[in-house]
């Protein structure tokens, strides 16, 4: 990862370069890596809570492209970043449906075992792995999922019955949804929700609420290892968060009355749009 820009750096004529109030730094290649404006923050904030009330993931895939293409932050940055504002984000979201009694505590806590030791791998990866790779393929992921969920039946009030085989397969999916979030910033509710919804047989509205407080834990331990290795904004991370926290409450609420087809088909074509989007970003960047 890039170290910010050196305000100090001596300009080649002797003299420091001191950056220009309220416009972006830039380092030797040009990049920019900077704080995004309280307003533009608080905008994603609310936009990123509004999708992950909705559709029960964390807002990441909304906040890492925008913090990357609007305000000039680092792939890995904003990877770190996004993580820590999903989480606050996912209090406000797991608040709105656990509530209304849609989350299922039992499967949240075997998940979140699996994703607090995935989070602490992940942010290791983060810091190690090419990204290249595992963009092509988790968008490829991302396009079956959202063709599965859109052809198959919505398990209306489906049960989910637990029993050891099962528990130990809820504890591996919080695995992966732990390394996901670590890696690539996301909340991991676009893994969790289809597979607690198609494998599990849960309930749509309940997978949702159940991978939203998943997210609390994970991204909870994946900030602390990401603040240690100085990879968060957290001013960025706190305003993003706070802009989402009301949004997420609000669009958790309305998802609870969405019909499932309905709401099945609008996560599928979110899937599809993240997915396309991971893909071209993928094929576009370099192995580094």
């Amino acid at each position: 990862m890039a170290d910010d820009a050196d305000p100090e750096r001596p300009r080649p004529g002797g003299e420091p370069h001191r950056p220009t109030p309220g416009l972006p730094s830039a380092d030797a290649s040009g990049a920019r890596d900077l704080v995004p404006s309280p307003w533009r923050s608080l905008a994603v904030g609310l936009l990123a809570g509004a999708i992950s009330g909705l559709f029960g993931v964390g807002g990441g895939i909304v906040i890492v492209p925008l913090l990357v293409l609007l305000a000039g932050f680092d792939q890995r940055r904003a990877h770190a970043t996004s993580l820590a504002a999903i989480g606050i984000i996912a209090v406000s979201g797991t608040t709105g449906y656990g509530l209304a009694g849609e989350v299922d505590w039992a499967v949240a806590a075997l998940m979140a075992l699996g994703s607090v030791a995935g989070a602490v791998a992940g942010t290791h990866l983060l810091r190690t792995l090419p990204q290249r790779q595992l963009q092509l393929a988790f968008a490829v992921l991302l396009v079956v999922t959202a063709v599965r969920l859109a052809v198959g039946d919505v398990a209306e009030g489906a049960g989910f019955d637990l029993h050891p085989l099962s528990a130990l397969g809820i504890v591996a999916l919080g695995l992966a949804v732990g390394v996901l979030a670590g890696v690539l910033g996301v909340g991991g509710g676009i893994l969790s929700v289809p597979v607690l919804t198609l494998v599990a047989g849960m309930a749509l509205v309940v997978a949702k609420g159940t991978s939203l407080a998943v997210i609390v834990p994970t991204a909870l331990v994946g900030t602390l290892r990401n603040r240690s290795a100085g990879s968060v904004e957290s001013r960025s991370a706190v305003l993003v968060g706070v802009g989402g926290v009301v949004s997420a409450f609000v669009a958790a609420r309305v998802s609870l009355g969405l019909d499932p087809a309905v709401s099945s088909w609008l996560f599928a074509g979110l899937l599809v749009i993240v997915g396309i989007r991971m893909l071209r970003q993928g094929l576009r960047s370099g192995s580094t």
